[in-house]
């Protein structure tokens, strides 16, 4: 099934094409959080701190795939929608190969690294065995990662964004399922539930590869089809690399932060780990709608419809504030009894911090909805160097402030929590002023790509 989103109703169009890529994340999230339980019920609150820790570390490594991926689909979706065929062969090639060899070196580097992750992430040695258990298990399911990120993307570029929800929920529910039997059946500890996420990725990943590779006609080459060209690489490498950045860079900025909050010791850490989940789960749907909003932006940029782009950015901004100022009033309102779902209510210092890290953050939701919109927006017009810029400018405050704030002693960890909506709302006010200045120049069709 594909989606042509050069024509017919906006948001029906982007809410269509949206509602699969939520729904899938929301089964991952329900995983992350189905996960988090288990370990945090019955491993213990150290376990539940390493593998919070571990999430954040992996959420890092993911993302330079992720980045890659998703800057390869703006390119696909960019020469879908200029019904280019060719081109959008060339550039499968171009891509699977660039991203192969990219997965492989990170693979790599992620082992010979390991034992330096306590260093620069602070991680205190009560927390540090349970930890270095669970990334010896969970780094062998980086390939598996690239797999269903790239043919996800693929599939989504072309406007099929159901398969990758089919296979996710396998995956998540799979996951769900192993964790019980590693965790509880075979005793695994912190290992066993990285063994049952690095199963449920690889069945997963391959099972999407699999199924591209025979359904989607773009995969069938015919003879002299198969190679890799160098403008297209070159172009690929313009999309993906930094696009590439702009992701690594936002998530490195979350572990860095994440260093600082392990500075303040196992109960900050805990409640981090648990607000941080229900955090994701929370602004998660508007992330996938950014993605779902950059597909229709970069088809309809390929086909020289600049009008229907600047209609889609209006419904898409008003439909994003709503559904911010909504989860934000939920989640001001439930934040303690969420936190008690996984902290035990005894503990409630744990749980008064992981409250007061979601009433800041949830607060300002709409910042980061608004921040998602712009990303996907600048790199599917083929200029992913702004994208980069925001995120650089948003996570760079977010960074700087966190250390400059949690040193006063009077505001101590809470400066990190401010931290966040700030650099949000900065980096906001920068894309919505660039678009402002620069809009009939974004849409003329004069930048090549």
């Amino acid at each position: 099934m594909q989606t042509d989103m050069t024509h017919g109703p906006i948001m029906k169009s982007m809410l269509i094409f949206a509602a699969p890529m939520v729904l899938g994340n929301l089964l991952q999230q329900c995983y992350n959080i189905a996960d988090t339980l288990i370990v945090g019920r019955y491993l213990g609150s150290d376990a539940l701190a390493a593998v919070g820790s571990s999430f954040t570390l992996m959420t890092f490594l993911t993302s330079i795939l992720l980045g890659l991926c998703m800057g390869s689909g703006a390119f696909f979706s960019i020469r879908f929608g200029e019904k280019d065929e060719t081109g959008l062969k060339d550039g499968i090639c171009a891509s699977f190969l660039l991203i192969l060899l990219l997965t492989a070196v990170l693979n790599i580097i992620a082992f010979i690294l390991l034992d330096k992750v306590k260093i620069f992430m602070n991680i205190p040695p009560d927390i540090w065995g349970y930890m270095r258990e669970y990334l010896a298990v969970i780094f062998c399911g980086i390939f598996a990662t690239f797999l269903y990120n790239y043919f996800s993307s693929l599939l989504r570029s072309v406007g099929n964004s159901v398969v990758p929800l089919v296979f996710l929920a396998i995956s998540a529910v799979l996951n769900i399922g192993l964790d019980f039997l590693f965790v509880f059946g075979f005793k695994r500890g912190t290992a066993g539930a990285a063994e049952a996420t690095l199963i449920a990725q690889y069945i997963a990943g391959v099972g999407i590869a699999v199924y591209s590779v025979k359904y989607v006609p773009y995969l069938k080459f015919k003879k002299g089809e198969l190679c890799i060209r160098r403008g297209v690489m070159k172009n690929i490498m313009g999309f993906s690399i930094l696009t590439c950045i702009q992701q690594s860079v936002m998530n490195l900025g979350i572990l860095l932060v994440q260093g600082i909050v392990n500075s303040f010791g196992a109960s900050v850490m805990t409640a981090f780990a648990a607000a941080v989940k229900i955090d994701a789960f929370a602004y998660m749907p508007v992330q996938d709608f950014g993605n779902a909003f950059s597909t229709f932006i970069a088809q309809n940029y390929g086909a020289k419809k600049p009008e229907r782009i600047r209609r889609g950015l209006k419904y898409a901004a008003a439909v994003s504030i709503i559904f911010c100022a909504v989860i934000s009033a939920a989640i001001w309102i439930f934040a303690r009894p969420l936190m008690e779902l996984f902290i035990n209510a005894k503990e409630t210092a744990v749980i008064a911090e992981g409250v007061r890290y979601l009433h800041i953050e949830g607060s300002f939701y709409f910042g980061i909805g608004c921040l998602f919109l712009l990303y996907g927006f600048y790199r599917a017009l083929g200029r992913p160097r702004m994208s980069v810029v925001l995120t650089v400018l948003s996570l760079g405050t977010r960074v700087l402030l966190a250390y400059l704030l949690s040193a006063v002693p009077e505001i101590g960890v809470t400066g990190i929590w401010w931290s966040v909506p700030i650099g949000w709302l900065l980096a906001d006010a920068v894309g919505i002023a660039c678009y402002v200045i620069g809009k009939k120049s974004l849409l003329s069709y004069e930048y090549k790509l």
